[in-house]
């Protein structure tokens, strides 16, 4: 008999600079906010869990208590209690940390982000069932660099080039214990170091890894099973068959890319039967 999981969701909704190049070509005081083909990105992206039928308790770290009053739609969802709102601090692993001391025990979690407007509650149901399907103490969404690319030509992404592929990531993670709760610091260090991969690959997987991925060795199973080695915590990833979970809105350029989509263009293909929502047996 199949069981569904359920999930707590944390959402990180903070900007990472005072001026954020989306908020400030949007005209607001904060990037979560920013109107995309008409809705704040977070309202978006809050949606997407509660739609998804597999989230109850959602928290998010930001935007900051000023910001609030200029999104309506979100101030009244925090003051009706459908949504827990936090301070965000000065980093986002502090903020990843500071929401989920609020999730008791070892609820399960989502964590994602507020600029992640093309989220969909279909994209959230795959990452969780194939995540809770996994023998894991975390998973972390990727998607192949291949089907973002001949998804949306012209488009620059952060890639990590490996032997059995590229891949993109997805501000998608999934902490199943206090153990994987631990991962948040690798994904600190992942975020710092993102526009380096080579960087990133010395400092959390050692000089033979970065070897072996300046050669064009390193795949993506041996990657994980260090970054395990390394952290304690039995990661794993989960790829997703939506290339558009790979595009957040970190630029300008994301952000006219994904309004276009939004204003009626259709979705790229989702891998065909690859993409059906398979339903794991708990």
């Amino acid at each position: 008999m199949n069981q569904t999981v359920r999930f707590n969701a944390l959402v990180l909704a903070a900007d990472r600079t005072t001026h954020d190049p989306v908020a400030s070509s949007a005209g607001t005081a904060c990037k979560a906010i920013a109107p995309i083909a008409g809705r704040p990105m977070i309202i978006r992206v809050l949606d997407a869990l509660e739609s998804s039928e597999m989230v109850d308790k959602i928290v998010i770290c930001g935007p900051p208590a000023s910001v609030l009053p200029d999104c309506p739609e979100l101030q009244q969802r925090i003051e009706s209690g459908r949504v827990k709102w936090l301070p965000n601090l000065d980093s986002p692993s502090r903020s990843a940390n500071s929401g989920l001391s609020q999730m008791g025990g070892d609820s399960p979690v989502l964590l994602t982000t507020a600029d992640h407007a093309l989220l969909t509650p279909e994209i959230i149901r795959y990452f969780l069932r194939e995540s809770s399907a996994m023998d894991s103490d975390a998973t972390v969404g990727v998607v192949n660099h291949a089907d973002v690319a001949a998804a949306f030509p012209g488009t620059k992404r952060t890639v990590i080039r490996l032997r059995d592929g590229g891949v993109c990531g997805c501000n998608l993670y999934a902490f199943f214990n206090h153990r994987g709760r631990d991962l948040v610091t690798f994904w600190q260090r992942a975020e710092d170091l993102r526009k380096r991969p080579w960087r990133l690959v010395l400092q959390v997987l050692g000089p033979g890894a970065v070897l072996s991925y300046l050669m064009g060795q390193l795949t993506l199973d041996q990657a994980m099973n260090a970054v395990s080695s390394r952290v304690g915590v039995k990661v794993r990833t989960v790829t997703l068959p939506y290339p558009q979970a790979g595009v957040d809105v970190d630029k300008v350029e994301d952000m006219m890319l994904v309004e276009s989509i939004l204003a009626g263009e259709a979705l790229p293909s989702q891998g065909g039967s690859e993409a059906k929502e398979r339903h794991p047996t708990a």
